[in-house]
């Protein structure tokens, strides 16, 4: 029997808990960490993990559920598994990728993925010059460690924009900017990438009165759609060029085609299960099993 270590914070979070049902329906011997309470060991070359005072042993799989908050030490309990030969979906280094937007961009646009126009500057006070290259408001500004909308602003004007971007200069926080792309008309589409297939997608839109984020989290609303093929092919290879087996990959629809604007480690599942009818949750461990049973 498969061994299979769901690493979450807590039980009842949607995803986490249909992922442990779904692995307790196939028979798995499934156990969710909390892996913030890991212990990691570095001992020559036997590197491996405490939790609850106990040694943590026979482990095949692992499936990380890890929080934007919390990437340095969820992915150093990754890493920790992997030296231990564990297999994961999400490697620390994959994980590392997606959450760090400006390096997930510059790698997208190295192999030719389409992204907005972004710009980022050390704390650049030539503000003037990034909005013109962007083409000038409206533009989008990012955290760069923002998730679900959060940390997203529209800037409307000129004059806005540049009181934003020289307010978070002043505070030395790491943000870019990016073109914004109107045709997209407060939409996005969400694909969940698993393995080198495309195995469900959405469509996501903004209903509040002046919100432009789509993100469900911000009171938008989905619809299942079929991706054409210019948008399954550019969220394989989103997925792929990041180094996750599995991703939930946001493109926009635009007139040069799709345009991808984040690849996400741990994308949640209760949007895109409810919104679509597919068991993701099933699909991933399925596919867990069969690289754990390809390597064995």
């Amino acid at each position: 029997m498969m061994n299979l270590a769901i690493l979450s914070q807590k039980s009842t979070i949607y995803s986490t808990r249909r992922l442990i049902e779904a692995a307790q329906e196939r028979g798995l011997n499934v156990r969710r960490y909390n892996h913030l309470n890991f212990v990691i060991v570095m001992e020559g070359k036997k590197p491996y993990l405490y939790y609850n005072n106990q040694k943590v042993e026979a482990v095949d799989a692992i499936v990380p559920r890890i929080g934007a908050s919390v990437t340095f030490y969820g992915s150093a309990v990754i890493n920790q598994f992997q030296m231990m030969g564990v297999y994961t979906p999400v490697t620390s280094e994959a994980l590392w990728r997606a959450r760090d937007k400006l390096t997930s961009l510059q790698h997208l646009s190295q192999v030719g993925v389409g992204t907005p126009k972004t710009i980022f500057t050390n704390y650049s006070s030539k503000v003037d010059e990034i909005i013109e290259a962007v083409g000038g408001p409206p533009l989008i500004i990012k955290l760069l460690e923002g998730t679900q909308g959060y940390g997203v602003i529209l800037a409307e004007s000129a004059r806005g924009a540049k009181s934003v971007i020289e307010a978070f200069n002043k505070t030395k926080t790491r943000i870019i900017v990016q073109e914004f792309i109107k045709e997209s008309s407060g939409t996005d589409i969400r694909a969940i990438v698993i393995g080198r297939r495309v195995v469900a997608s959405m469509r996501r839109k903004a209903t509040r009165k002046g919100e432009f984020r789509s993100n469900l989290h911000q009171g938008g609303v989905a619809e299942a759609i079929e991706l054409t093929d210019a948008e399954r092919k550019t969220a394989l290879k989103a997925a792929a060029t990041t180094g996750l087996d599995i991703a939930g990959v946001d493109m926009l629809q635009s007139e040069r085609g799709p345009l991808v604007i984040e690849v996400n480690a741990s994308p949640g599942l209760e949007g895109i299960e409810k919104t679509t009818g597919i068991n993701v949750a099933r699909k991933i461990i399925m596919y867990t099993e069969r690289q754990v049973k390809k390597s064995s």
